[in-house]
């Protein structure tokens, strides 16, 4: 066994921790939020790399990223191909939406002379939960 392996697997464990914990949230929540879990699970693993596994998830498809109030949130994704979510700004709760169709897209753009690289659709708002707790304040 040489001087790599125990890292490589304590970084496989950690990535197979901070993975489960994500699975687990049914919002998004931040690097901070998914550190505290694991922390208070009684799992050592330290904040920098919190970040760099929900990154790492992000651009790899296993997770979504959207940024709410200058802060960063991830879930874990539950489909596979390219979706989109209502999300709420005050609890993270996310509900995955089928957009308008890809030719309502194109041909939007197109009509103000853009030709579609990309695009990302999220729609940001208070869940009924939280829209009934604002009203009863």
């Amino acid at each position: 066994m040489t001087a790599e392996e125990p890292k490589k697997t304590r970084s496989t464990a950690q990535k197979a921790v901070i993975s489960s914990a994500l699975e687990s949230e049914k919002r998004f929540v931040s690097a901070q939020q998914l550190h505290r879990t694991l922390e208070d699970q009684g799992h050592t693993v330290g904040l920098a790399t919190v970040y760099r596994q929900l990154n790492a998830l992000s651009e790899s498809g296993g997770a979504d990223s959207i940024t709410i109030a200058e802060k960063q949130l991830f879930r874990a994704c539950a489909q596979d191909e390219h979706h989109h979510h209502l999300v709420c700004e005050n609890c993270g709760k996310a509900v995955e939406i089928e957009p308008p169709s890809e030719d309502w897209i194109t041909t939007t753009a197109q009509s103000h002379g853009f030709e579609v690289t990309r695009h990302v659709f999220e729609i940001f708002g208070l869940c009924a939960e939280c829209s009934a707790l604002a009203k009863n304040r």
